[in-house]
């Protein structure tokens, strides 16, 4: 028959481990005896389905139908490989009539499906590779004949106002919809837009590259790294930041033009009332769990001295003998 003879490979101590956790049965799931779960790929997908149900009472002709409306494939041109945990071949299931159980499959195997269609839709990225579906597209010319399109109404709103933006435009109608939620909400001023070529050189004077700095909205720790002015960004001076951990948001660069030098994600630009200089060490997060474990036992070695001395003055109840114990 179709049965393949194989040689048993057990797997490695850490994929059993991980596997055993993945596959933890919480009760959650209501399964079946009957039912298996199993992983599907196919010949021509580079996706991979996860734990499809199947019953082990299905002949592999029902397999077959059910998979269709996974992967796209008609029934009368799959081939079905059983794969084991390792992705070794199991068995070959070719006859229709057998049933699933017959292979034996256990949960996280994978039926590996092969598309014999020549014509298939998922041949070459048929069903998977997005730059193959024709895009719909509209000359300069028409979109400009539209009434209703974007330019024209961005060019109305800075018309109307010349210091609008789009996030201006977001902030009014959210304010819109507070105010109408709530009669009472006042909004924020908007912030006026930065026109001055020398904003916050007075604070700039007074920072340097290599000072330690630290932001004053979160907290966060760095270096400074850059003092300067950044025209491609906005007007007036800017600070680059080198943080002590990654939640910056570039590596010094800003609008392909390097500025200073640093891992991804460690760097940051600020405006200068946006952090403070001065004396911030790098903080040390394992030198602060130890403080705070001495502060720990230190509370709790009083608490037991004042408790002991609580237990004494209740059997002594004349006088009160303080005996020298070890604690200072």
């Amino acid at each position: 028959l179709d049965r393949v003879q194989r040689p048993n490979y057990p797997m490695s101590a850490d994929m059993q481990q991980l596997k055993d956790y993945v596959e933890w049965d919480s009760g959650s799931l209501n399964k079946a005896e009957s039912t298996v779960l199993l992983h599907v790929t196919h010949s021509n997908l580079q996706a991979r389905i996860f734990e499809i149900r199947l019953n082990r009472h299905m002949t592999i002709e029902g397999v077959k139908e059910k998979l269709r409306v996974h992967v796209g494939t008609g029934s009368a041109f799959m081939h079905l490989t059983l794969l084991d945990h390792n992705g070794q071949v199991v068995a070959d299931m070719s006859s229709d009539e057998l049933v699933l159980g017959y292979f034996s499959p256990m949960d996280g195997w994978t039926v590996h499906v092969t598309d014999l269609d020549p014509y298939s839709l998922s041949a070459g990225g048929g069903l998977e590779d997005v730059s193959l579906v024709q895009k719909y597209e509209i000359s300069e010319e028409d979109y400009l004949k539209r009434e209703n399109n974007f330019r024209r109404w961005k060019e109305d709103k800075q018309k109307a106002d010349p210091s609008w933006s789009f996030s201006k435009e977001i902030k009014a109608r959210q304010d819109a919809q507070r105010m109408k939620a709530d009669p009472t909400y006042v909004p924020e001023p908007s912030k006026e837009r930065v026109t001055d070529d020398e904003h916050l050189a007075e604070l700039v004077a007074k920072m340097s590259v290599g000072d330690r700095c630290e932001v004053v909205v979160g907290a966060k720790r760095g270096m400074v790294q850059f003092v300067g002015k950044i025209p491609a960004i906005a007007p007036g001076y800017w600070v680059g930041v080198q943080y002590d951990e990654p939640v910056g948001k570039n590596d010094g660069t800003v609008k392909g033009k390097r500025y200073f030098e640093c891992p991804p994600k460690y760097g940051g630009f600020l405006r200068p009332d946006k952090l403070q200089v001065g004396d911030y060490p790098e903080l040390d997060d394992f030198l602060d769990d130890d403080d705070d474990d001495e502060a720990e036992a230190t509370e709790g070695a009083a608490a037991f001295v004042m408790n002991a001395c609580a237990r004494r003055d209740e059997h002594n109840s004349d006088s009160v003998y303080v005996q020298e114990s070890g604690w200072k």
